[in-house]
């Protein structure tokens, strides 16, 4: 059942149907927009990833390793059978999930998720026919390599471009850091394949044998958001800093993006990083945040409910327990404006069929909201 939250309930919501505006920095039109948060569904177990299907249901993951179908007033399906045997460790777990380009037609989906390997785990990538409320035909389309210990940084965000290929978001698995550099494994690389797995002919490294074909860019830390740009249909991602430096990039083929040795923020043992990028050879970031916002999910925004928003670039945030956003003009940011300030665990942020903006919060009784304007 979908209700209109209480105004001391959760988050105090209060603040959140209040005016909203543009931080100094902007040096842009102010806007002044006032919205309202219902509460769609709860009681799901550190959702990640959401996806909407074509009949106004969603498709959201749980972490733990269940996948749900959520309809529009709220119910919650049992969990799909035939999911894939997940590593729930820290990060790691059931992460994204994505339709395919031609899902009316084949009833495909995409599972992002941390795979077991006795005590080791990265990132895969499987699809799968949703019949029925269950998957049908799961196979795996994609492995990082190599398999590592540890129970972070697997990234896991996907993004289907226009061209109908899959990128695939990576993380340097946390104490694999300098692998990151490095183009014979997978390890902090952004990833583009095709719906079945195999490697389009026109990737980067396609034809150097001493890289993984696979590799779109490299030098990434913990991509956990991606999003195509309406406009150029450009990839779009950001990915967690170390101890600040959180950034978001624009990844173009065959670049490098610097991390470990690129940083504008420092390591957890406070050793410093080098924050520049371009005298060492790297890409600089087109946005950065020190001190860290955790940043999780993002999308841009094209629908008609919030006129003032369309071409914003919206961001969760874990750490800053708030949702940004950024207006934009072409591939840069003009300012930012935060949302649901000191509130909750932001995991995901999507727009639904319905022009409204929909948000994962990430804890144990996880809830699935909606923002639409306030009437």
């Amino acid at each position: 059942m979908i209700r209109k939250l209480p105004i001391l309930m959760l988050f105090m919501l209060a603040s959140f149907c209040s005016s909203y505006f543009f931080s100094s920095i902007a040096q842009a039109q102010r806007i002044q927009t006032e919205f309202d948060v219902r509460l769609i569904a709860e009681g799901l177990q550190f959702p990640w990833g959401m996806a909407f299907m074509p009949d106004g249901n969603m498709l959201v993951t749980e972490r733990i390793g269940q996948l749900r179908i959520i309809t529009p007033d709220g119910r919650v399906s049992a969990p799909v059978k035939g999911v894939p045997a997940v590593f729930v460790q820290q990060q790691g777990g059931l992460l994204d999930v994505a339709l395919d380009p031609e899902f009316p037609k084949n009833r495909l989906i995409y599972l992002s998720y941390a795979e077991p390997e006795g005590h080791k785990a990265s990132t895969a990538v499987a699809r799968a026919e949703l019949v029925d409320g269950r998957l049908e035909k799961l196979h795996v389309i994609f492995r990082q390599l190599p398999k590592t210990e540890g129970g972070v940084h697997f990234g896991s965000r996907l993004a289907f471009a226009p061209d109908g290929n899959l990128f695939i978001t990576l993380g340097d698995r946390g104490d694999y850091m300098d692998e990151a550099q490095q183009l014979g494994n997978h390890i902090g690389k952004m990833i583009r394949i095709r719906p079945d797995g195999s490697v389009p002919a026109d990737n980067p490294f396609v034809n150097d044998p001493k890289a993984k074909p696979e590799i779109w860019s490299y030098g990434h830390r913990s991509v956990q958001g991606a999003a195509i740009h309406p406009k150029t249909g450009e990839l779009w991602i950001h990915e967690h800093g170390p101890k600040g430096g959180d950034e978001i990039n624009i990844p173009q083929p065959g670049k490098n993006y610097g991390w470990p040795k690129a940083s504008y923020g420092t390591h957890y043992n406070m050793v410093p990083i080098k924050d520049e990028h371009a005298g060492q050879g790297f890409e600089e970031p087109i946005h950065y945040w020190t001190p860290s916002i955790a940043p999780s999910g993002m999308v841009f925004y094209t629908g008609n409910q919030f006129p003032g928003w369309r071409g914003s670039l919206f961001v969760g945030a874990l750490a800053g327990r708030h949702v940004s956003r950024l207006p934009t003009d072409g591939k840069k940011i003009l300012g930012e404006e935060q949302l649901l300030t000191n509130t909750v665990r932001f995991r995901d942020v999507e727009q639904g069929p319905d022009g409204a903006l929909y948000l994962l919060t990430d804890e144990e009784n996880g809830k699935l909201l909606r923002i639409t304007p306030k009437h």
